[in-house]
């Protein structure tokens, strides 16, 4: 399971070298085509990987309900990001991820609420909710590239 934790924070990594040298105007920009933008999608992956893994173990999760409802699955950007709020979520994609690893070598992920995604995927354990994320996350970094190229 470690190798997934790699992956992981390897994607987050790759994410933030990404958007590295792009204005906070060129993040929240909507394209023609799109529903969202490259900002949301980092908000979204944010709080998806909190939601598989900490809400359906039953378990806290690190990040405000603000920020959980404005990128949760079935959303869309109703306002730009604020810088601030950019640079918080940048600081939470690499932590989280550690703060993940931790947790979950301490054993805290004892329980797991069933859940079916919106692939028809079950997941039925913390493992399956990682590597799902993962697969998740792919996804993701996939549209930030088709969104990049529009910018």
């Amino acid at each position: 399971m470690e190798k997934q934790f790699d992956i992981l924070k390897a994607n987050r990594l790759l994410i933030l070298k990404l958007i590295d040298n792009y204005s906070l105007e060129q993040l929240n920009k909507i394209h023609a085509g799109f529903k969202n933008n490259i900002a949301w999608n980092i908000g979204h992956l944010l709080v998806t990987q909190q939601i598989l893994c900490y809400k359906f173990s039953g378990l806290p999760m690190y990040i405000s309900d603000t920020i959980i409802e404005k990128y949760r699955k079935g959303t869309e950007p109703k306002n730009d990001m604020t810088a601030q709020e950019l640079e918080y979520i940048k600081s939470q994609l690499l932590q989280l991820v550690d703060q993940f690893y931790t947790d979950y070598k301490s054993g805290m992920f004892k329980s797991f609420t069933s859940y079916t995604t919106s692939a028809n995927l079950t997941l039925n354990s913390i493992s399956d909710a990682i590597e799902f994320n993962n697969f998740h996350e792919g996804i993701h970094y996939g549209y930030i590239l088709a969104l990049k190229n529009n910018l």
